[in-house]
């Protein structure tokens, strides 16, 4: 990364992806109480990176680039640590894992045959998913949230068909489109002209 790049954002960006592992050894220790708080600290970066990097102008294409990929590891690694500490809640599940699984993996094939990579977006409601998920690993350790859990794979599932919208209709757009409304309603600002 060069001087340009070392932001604070970038710097907690890849504060998720460096600490990941401390969640991996509090879940092989089965030490639920020190991964709920230590996942609490590593996943609020996800927030931070974006409000500071907007707040003072500091949005870069690597930023965007290494949030994409510090998201998609600790997301990932959340159903795995979600299995392992609470399987009763994601046992009865797994046939809506699957599905979003499928269409994580067919978003990405989406972007790459229409834009030639494969992008994350980050909608309004993939970024409401984050807190979303972040409310989960925190609730998981006190009640059941089994039907919390079937709640965001179904929004994720909208979140998904949307971002493979966007990239059908738009091709290349910002990742940080907020929603295709955001693009259809350009369009017809556009049109107006």
């Amino acid at each position: 990364m060069n001087k340009g790049n070392l932001t604070i954002p970038n710097i907690l960006s890849v504060s998720r992806i460096v600490f990941l592992p401390l969640l991996y050894y509090f879940v092989f220790a089965n030490n639920h109480l020190a991964f709920t708080i230590a996942y609490i600290f590593i996943s609020s970066t996800d927030f931070f990176d974006g409000l500071i990097a907007r707040k003072f102008n500091q949005i870069t294409d690597i930023g965007k680039t290494l949030d994409s990929v510090a998201d998609i590891l600790l997301y990932v690694s959340t159903a795995f640590f979600l299995y392992r500490l609470y399987p009763e809640y994601l046992v009865p599940n797994n046939a809506y894992l699957v599905a979003f699984f499928s269409l994580f993996f067919l978003s990405f094939v989406v972007s790459f045959v229409m834009t030639g990579k494969p992008i994350l977006m980050h909608t309004a409601l993939l970024r409401m998913q984050a807190v979303l998920i972040g409310i989960l690993v925190v609730s998981s350790y006190f009640v059941d949230t089994t039907y919390f859990v079937r709640f965001i794979l179904l929004i994720y599932f909208i979140a998904f068909a949307e971002e493979m919208a966007i990239f059908i209709k738009y091709g290349q757009v910002d990742p940080d489109t907020p929603s295709i409304f955001t693009l259809i309603n350009a369009d017809k600002k556009q049109g107006k002209k």
